[in-house]
């Protein structure tokens, strides 16, 4: 079906997420708790006009593929077309994200300097905010400046997993 974004739950060892297809390509792995599933099922519907439908695809069936290997330390890095939605900036700052390797972290402000506007701080932290594609654009990574956990779509209990999993060490530093 045309202009219909295809779901599936999906259970992880840190929460409940929602995974997402739209024309063949990975558009959502968000978290089921909290208001950011209203916010970005809104968003989604209404740049795409679409509806929703509970149904697996492939890309679906990938993704929980590669989030089973992720969670049993196995990968490391996905391999999945990604279509995301959002603004130029929102699109800028996600594909950022992308670059940050497994196992490390980066604040809000050097994420801002690494999109080139190292005094958009907040609209960096809003656009990290606004990902709808948890875990594989990993929003996860970003943390305050002085080394604390910050907001989180998952919770602050979510992120504390993802960081302790892909590098303990993390989390001790943070203490």
């Amino acid at each position: 079906m045309p202009n219909t974004i295809y779901f599936q739950p999906y259970s992880s060892p840190c929460g409940r997420l929602m995974l997402g297809s739209y024309a063949g390509q990975l558009c959502l792995c968000d978290w089921k708790v909290e208001s950011h599933r209203r916010v970005v099922d809104s968003r989604l519907q209404r740049i795409l006009k679409c509806t929703f439908r509970q149904e697996p695809t492939e890309i679906i069936n990938m993704a929980c593929r590669q989030l089973d290997e992720y969670f049993r330390h196995e990968r490391q890095s996905f391999d999945l077309p990604l279509f995301f939605v959002g603004t130029e900036f929102q699109k800028k700052v996600w594909q950022t994200l992308l670059t940050i390797p497994y196992g490390t972290t980066v604040s809000y402000a050097d994420l801002a300097r690494r999109i080139g506007m190292p005094r958009a701080v907040r609209a960096v932290a809003n656009a990290n905010g606004a990902n709808a594609i948890s875990i594989f654009v990993p929003c996860h990574r970003v943390i305050g400046s002085d080394g604390s956990l910050t907001g989180y779509g998952g919770g602050l209990p979510a992120k504390k997993y993802l960081l302790e999993l892909e590098n303990p060490q993390i989390i001790q530093d943070a203490l």
